[in-house]
């Protein structure tokens, strides 16, 4: 230690800068015909890859505290709420990010795109991973070159994460275990479901009265043929049965329990103990939709920088793969997206009992977290 600098670490120190800033290794330097825009490119790159360790250590941790949450429901809550949205925070500065990149000129790129083969981002270990943990399926995948993912990660440690990561609970998979556990759901007292059903019924009776009043003929069929659809959009969520081979098909993520519980949520976010649980699902569906916007501005940079018939540095198909990666299948909270298809118009909602607006209550919520709370003493 210098003679009279005080004990501790200072801020180099304590950041590692002397490694962080000497990890730029410019290919075109080291080949003597430096390239200035390579710089660039490495950087942004390392950036994302420092933000996605950020994400993992976020989601590993919601994912704990879910699986904990069964008997630390309403403690755990607040927390779990607020690393989702740090996760979608970073997300929106990584989406931004791609404008940065975009500085760069197509003939800017060409200039050092040959020192980057076999390189490919789609050797991004930890992308796969946050993937994975999140809950995106495996069969829900594009193929890259004609072959599972994993055959791109050749070491065994990586290996061995990724398969760890697919055989671990999802984030998708513990948020569908608590949604299931939803109160309200159960089939004694408030039976939530039951009332949901004669609801939408009477909704649509409603609406087919109205339709056969109509006196042309032409807007009346129109108007029968959508509410004989929206009939058999709400079939398929009130039967176990359909709604379970759509998911089977990859049409729908979320069990039928779960989908359920998050139903009862979105229609009574208003009451307290429902408050934190609308704004979770909420912040998952922003995630999603931030991952989406991601992959889709990578897939704009791409087209602009090498084409659409170029073949990408890994040799992938480039464009066309990542294109693929836009469409419903990979999305993992779909079925939240989709919630706004089964809502009916306030009027129609079924009225809470006494006894459930109790338990939707804030007095209710801390007796129950006092109950838990003496059970684990």
């Amino acid at each position: 230690m210098a003679e009279g600098r005080e004990p501790g670490l200072l801020y180099g120190e304590y950041l590692h800068l002397d490694k962080i800033l000497n990890a730029q290794r410019l290919a075109s330097v080291e080949d003597n015909n430096p390239v200035h825009d390579e710089h660039l490119f490495i950087i942004t790159h390392q950036a994302y890859e420092l933000w996605f360790k950020q994400i993992l250590f976020e989601v590993d941790s919601i994912r704990y505290m879910f699986q904990k949450a069964e008997l630390l429901d309403e403690r755990c809550m607040l927390e779990i709420l607020k690393r989702i949205q740090r996760c979608v925070l970073i997300l929106k500065l990584l989406v931004d990010q791609v404008m940065i990149l975009e500085t760069m000129t197509p003939l800017d790129f060409m200039e050092f795109r040959h020192y980057l083969s076999p390189a490919s981002g789609f050797q991004s270990l930890q992308f796969r991973l946050i993937e994975n943990k999140l809950g995106v399926k495996q069969e829900n995948r594009s193929r890259y070159n004609q072959a599972h993912y994993t055959k791109v990660f050749s070491d065994q440690g990586s290996s061995e994460q990724l398969r760890q990561s697919e055989v671990d609970p999802s984030l998708c998979d513990l948020v569908q275990q608590w949604l299931e556990r939803t109160p309200g759901l159960e089939e004694s007292g408030f039976n939530f479901w039951e009332k949901y059903q004669r609801v939408v019924e009477e909704m649509l009776e409603n609406q087919e009265s109205k339709a056969m009043q109509e006196t042309n003929d032409g807007i009346r069929k129109t108007k029968l043929n959508d509410i004989q659809k929206r009939r058999e959009l709400f079939g398929s969520v009130f039967d176990k049965k359909t709604h379970d081979a759509l998911v089977q098909r990859g049409e729908r993520r979320f069990s039928h329990r779960s989908l359920r519980g998050a139903i009862l949520i979105t229609f009574y976010r208003d009451e307290p103990r429902f408050n934190q649980p609308h704004q979770l699902l909420a912040s998952l569906m922003d995630m999603d939709a931030l991952i989406t916007k991601w992959r889709y501005n990578h897939v704009l940079l791409v087209q602009r920088m090498i084409g659409s018939q170029q073949l990408g540095t890994g040799g992938s198909s480039g464009y066309h793969y990542l294109r693929s990666t836009l469409s419903d299948r990979y999305k993992i909270f779909l079925d939240l997206f989709n919630l706004s298809t089964f809502l009916v118009p306030k009027p129609y909602l079924p009225p809470l009992t006494k006894e459930m607006k109790c338990r939707l209550s804030l007095i209710e919520a801390v007796n129950d977290v006092s109950n838990d709370t003496s059970d684990i003493a």
